[in-house]
């Protein structure tokens, strides 16, 4: 049975910077506070805090003084800056250079335009899309689904941003319903502007992954259930190969799935670390 791990799978560049900054500070020996999870995938923490750093929440984070906090590559909003800056925290920055050129686009935004609607597409929970909105001193519509556009005032000039890792389908899908309703108010859709930042390595990876999938017979994608980014490279899995099978660890492949399979393809998430996929690949090699 052949066995193919993606080469384009595994952190992205925003990722991996974090990691080895939080790696190189703890392989000296000191002690470093992450604010947030630094990574969606729980195999990952868990070695990570083994080498001993520390995830902690904002109101851990708002207790805390004196010592070292990592920023992890989602970003954060200004406050969280002043705070540490008042706490005597030293901040290890670690934000994506794409989520800091994205931040400073809606704050100049903010500051030249006070007239136009500022819209977030993306998802209102996630910390990139909480930490952007925090850069604007404004009401900020955050909309996910055409469903919510009844949030916006169609009689009005909008910016729109784009979650950096939000699926390109879904910002088309926005876009368009928003072009429509502007129509239909009557007003002219030129005055949708989008500043779209999606991440290139997270929109490239979709034509690429629906090649790798026609390749192989069945699917294994390793991602942590929580990571918004994996469920949607899964949902494009299955809609090439409907043979695919989500899992977040060794532990959890079945050996029924191998029967009758001639070529097996590793894919995961741009939060799965490369040493995963490569666990899973021997584990699938010696057992299956």
């Amino acid at each position: 049975m052949k066995i193919e791990i993606d080469q384009s799978a595994g952190f992205c560049f925003g990722v991996k910077n974090a990691i080895e900054k939080a790696e190189n500070e703890l392989l000296q020996g000191n002690q470093v506070y992450c604010l947030g999870e630094m990574v969606h995938n729980m195999e990952e923490m868990n070695r990570l805090n083994k080498l001993g750093l520390i995830t902690i929440n904002h109101d851990e984070f708002e207790k805390l003084s004196n010592v070292s906090v990592l920023i992890r590559a989602h970003g954060e909003p200004p406050q969280t800056y002043e705070y540490a800056n008042k706490a005597h925290i030293h901040l290890i920055e670690a934000t994506c250079p794409v989520v800091i050129r994205l931040q400073k686009k809606i704050r100049d935004t903010n500051t030249e335009n006070n007239e136009a609607q500022i819209v977030i597409a993306g998802k209102p929970d996630h910390p990139e899309v909480k930490g952007l909105a925090g850069n604007v001193n404004k009401e900020v519509v955050v909309v996910n689904d055409p469903s919510e556009l009844d949030k916006i005032d169609f009689q009005k000039p909008v910016n729109l941003f784009v979650q950096t890792t939000l699926h390109p389908e879904k910002l088309k899908e926005i876009k368009s319903n928003m072009i429509r309703r502007f129509r239909e108010s009557g007003y002219d859709p030129s005055n949708l502007v989008v500043k779209n930042r999606i991440c290139g390595q997270v929109a490239n990876r979709i034509p690429s992954l629906k090649t790798f999938c026609r390749k192989h017979d069945l699917i294994i994608f390793v991602s942590g259930k929580n990571s918004s980014n994996g469920k949607s490279l899964f949902a494009v899995c299955q809609s090439i190969n409907p043979n695919s099978h989500f899992l977040s660890n060794e532990a959890e492949l079945q050996a029924g799935w191998f029967k009758h399979i001639n070529s097996v393809g590793i894919s995961g998430a741009t939060s799965t670390p490369g040493w995963l996929l490569e666990q899973i690949a021997q584990k699938i090699k010696e057992h299956i």
